[in-house]
């Protein structure tokens, strides 16, 4: 091999025919500062978004079951009610149809009483 050729095949590994000899290095893109902070506002805002959306749903989950169990005392009271209504009404006609009321006798006002 002569000086020339061996010059030739070395040059050929580092360029192929049609090629520039430079290389290029891909440069990565980053975001700078600015970008950074604005995202970071960003985010911020859409987590405060979705803070308030989930508080203002359990405020009015909670109307909703407050007034819930105000009905919910009502009726407990109601129930309560007529539960000794109806004990009352059923000791009366109860009192009237035993055995020992039916053994008494009714009594008459004969004459008023005098002092």
């Amino acid at each position: 091999m002569t000086y020339s050729s061996s010059l030739a095949l070395s040059r050929a590994q580092f360029s192929e025919r049609n090629r520039n000899s430079v290389s290029f290095r891909a440069s990565t893109k980053t975001l700078g500062p600015v970008s950074n902070t604005i995202i970071l506002i960003v985010l911020a805002c859409l987590l405060g978004l979705f803070y308030l959306s989930q508080v203002t749903k359990t405020n009015a989950y909670g109307f909703s079951l407050n007034t819930l169990q105000q009905q919910q005392t009502k009726l407990k009271n109601e129930y309560a009610n007529l539960q000794v209504s109806s004990a009352q009404l059923q000791s009366v006609s109860r009192a009237q149809n035993s055995s020992v009321a039916k053994s008494m006798v009714p009594l008459t006002p004969s004459a008023s009483a005098t002092n």
